[in-house]
């Protein structure tokens, strides 16, 4: 593979790198104003960011084997550009002066897996623009950058989680946020544990369609509850006074931040948390109504395999990969033995994590 020296013809002046992340729970909640509990996995976006010889930008992503060029006061781009272009753009916001830039883009972070490569990349390029600039920022702010970049220029209206974990996570622990407040706090996963993330092998299909949907109908239900976002609300049987799908959709927001409060709690066991995964799972199939057959198969599986102690989907569903908590030193074992199965069911599924 090509580096930034052979691409540019000039050595680069920083590197930054930042992961992706997985989200053991606390899914839909974010747009809710609620609560979730990621944590970072070992794949990470790497940027090399130089200066631009010329008035223009240069980007370049090493997976894709694609140049983009831009010019420094354009603002709509396509594909992986749009969100370098969207730091640079969010920072000039900000009141930053940014010269033009030459940027080489490698990942090991999968894309379209649901592990937020888009954040990856956004964090990165923060990190690094920070570093090469020397700018104030802190990582939180960083975090609020990215998100910014993304739907402004990337047209994602995403909520605040794939920035924070990947801007505050680490892969040892797990973070537990309030995108509300954005207060947050690291903690140890449950004694004994290790988590492993398995590709369904079925692509993500109706996300945003669907996920525009939920969040409209999350807002619906909010306002006919008289509440600014369904984290106001913590009693489930709040819902029953809603209309379907209202009703559904607001009852998983509830209980999955309910869920995540309680996996938060200092002291709970590795049964217990797997309890909440195994219950979020039901929650957002039948509730939520994000999950799809090949999916479900495969979260029963591994729900059923004796070293794992919960299994869910995670990301925004329509598809996409399960996560699982398990003993420590079984994830290879555990997800290798849920692959046979998941295949004797008609299904091919991969290890993205473990």
């Amino acid at each position: 593979m090509m580096g930034f020296q052979q691409i540019f013809n000039l050595a680069p002046e920083v590197e930054a790198s930042a992961p992706g992340r997985v989200n053991l729970l606390g899914e839909h909640t974010d747009y809710n104003d609620g609560f979730v509990l990621p944590t970072a996995i070992s794949q990470h976006t790497t940027v090399y960011i130089g200066f631009s010889p010329n008035d223009r930008h240069h980007f370049y992503s090493a997976n894709l084997e694609e140049w983009v060029d831009v010019n420094t006061t354009e603002s709509t781009l396509k594909g992986f550009g749009s969100y370098i272009n969207g730091c640079i753009q969010v920072l000039e916001q900000a009141g930053y002066s940014i010269p033009s830039l030459n940027v080489f883009v490698t990942s090991s972070v999968p894309i379209g897996s649901g592990l937020s490569s888009s954040a990856a990349l956004e964090v990165a390029t923060l990190r690094g623009l920070r570093s090469l600039l020397h700018l104030d920022l802190n990582d939180v702010q960083l975090a609020q950058l990215g998100q910014q970049a993304e739907i402004q220029y990337a047209g994602v209206s995403c909520g605040i989680l794939d920035q924070m974990a990947s801007s505050l996570a680490d892969t040892k622990h797990m973070l537990f946020l309030d995108t509300r407040t954005l207060n947050y706090q690291i903690l140890p996963f449950p004694r004994g544990t290790e988590i492993v993330v398995i590709d369904s092998g079925v692509a993500r299909a109706l996300a945003s369609s669907g996920y525009n949907q939920r969040r409209a109908e999350c807002e619906e239900a909010a306002r006919q509850l008289g509440v600014k976002a369904l984290r106001d609300v913590s009693e489930p049987q709040m819902a029953a006074q809603l209309p379907e799908p209202m009703r559904q959709r607001a009852r998983h927001v509830i209980t999955e931040n309910n869920r995540v409060l309680k996996a938060s709690s200092s002291g709970i066991s590795a049964q217990e948390f797997g309890e909440l995964m195994n219950a979020s799972h039901g929650s957002l199939r039948d509730d939520y109504e994000v999950s799809v057959p090949a999916l479900d198969t495969l979260v029963d599986i591994m729900q059923n395999i004796p070293s794992v102690f919960g299994a869910r989907l995670t990301g925004a569903g329509f598809g996409g990969a399960c996560v699982a908590l398990v003993a420590v030193g079984e994830a290879r074992a555990s997800a290798e033995v849920a692959l046979k199965l998941y295949k004797n069911a008609g299904f091919n599924g991969h290890i993205l994590v473990g």
